[in-house]
């Protein structure tokens, strides 16, 4: 005798859609609403680490990593992190569409893809998401990017990016890399210093601040003549005010 699922009755039907709906509903309140809980905590506290942190970590590499205050960073790695990966910075309200609309218009016209993402997105992925592509993360990151600025501040983001900004061989945060590389503490980073680690942060793990190869010591210099625009302009002012 062939086997025949059991019937389900409309008001079972009902119930079970209801149920489905509900849990649907309790998801998308809980994400919608766990990046203010997130942003509020590390508003006050240092982040215990990233996923990228954690990837590295099981991957069997060391992963070292020191919280250091703004104040005790070198306020040249301010202006090169801000000339290299986002010059509009204390300009946007966390994502910048002027940069997206150019990079569009670049990968459309050029088939290679440039990134518009900007610090504060890459530090709410950094903190929040996990690595990867699609329209799901890509929503989110705008979702967690925009809710964390408006709690963190541009003084508080740009902290958080430069201590979980990763530079290679597990050198995670501003005063880890300045030691791992250069042997010196964040806060005695020379202008070309730090104009090298902003140099390598879109391939940390490929390009070198010590001992770099032709491309990366081009890209320092030109960082180092934009930090001079950054600081003639103003466009670190929202991070080191007057300085």
């Amino acid at each position: 005798m062939a086997w025949k699922p059991p019937k389900i009755s409309k008001k079972e039907a009902r119930r079970a859609g209801g149920l489905a709906v509900r849990a649907v509903g309790w998801i998308v309140v809980i994400i919608g609403l766990s990046p203010f809980v997130g942003a509020i905590i590390y508003r006050v506290a240092p982040p215990p680490g990233t996923w990228i942190m954690l990837a590295r970590s099981l991957d069997g590499e060391t992963v070292r990593q020191q919280w250091t205050p703004l104040e005790d960073i070198n306020p040249h790695l301010v202006r090169a992190v801000i000339a290299a990966e986002d010059s509009r910075y204390c300009l946007h309200g966390g994502i910048d569409l002027v940069a997206v609309k150019e990079a569009a218009e670049h990968n459309k016209k050029n088939g290679k893809r440039r990134g518009g993402s900007t610090i504060s997105q890459q530090t709410a992925k950094n903190l929040f998401l996990w690595n990867g592509g699609g329209y799901v993360r890509k929503a989110l990151e705008a979702w967690f990017t925009v809710v964390s600025e408006t709690i963190w501040g541009k003084r508080r983001t740009m902290e958080l990016y430069l201590n979980i900004a990763e530079w290679g061989d597990g050198l995670f945060g501003a005063e880890a890399a300045a030691q791992g590389r250069f042997g010196k503490s964040a806060k005695d980073l020379t202008k070309q210093e730090a104009a090298l680690l902003a140099a390598v942060l879109p391939s940390p793990n490929k390009w070198r601040a010590v001992n770099a190869g032709p491309y990366v010591r081009g890209r320092a210099a030109t960082i180092r003549k934009r930090m001079d625009v950054v600081r003639r302009d103003g466009l670190d002012r929202c991070v080191l005010g007057g300085n």
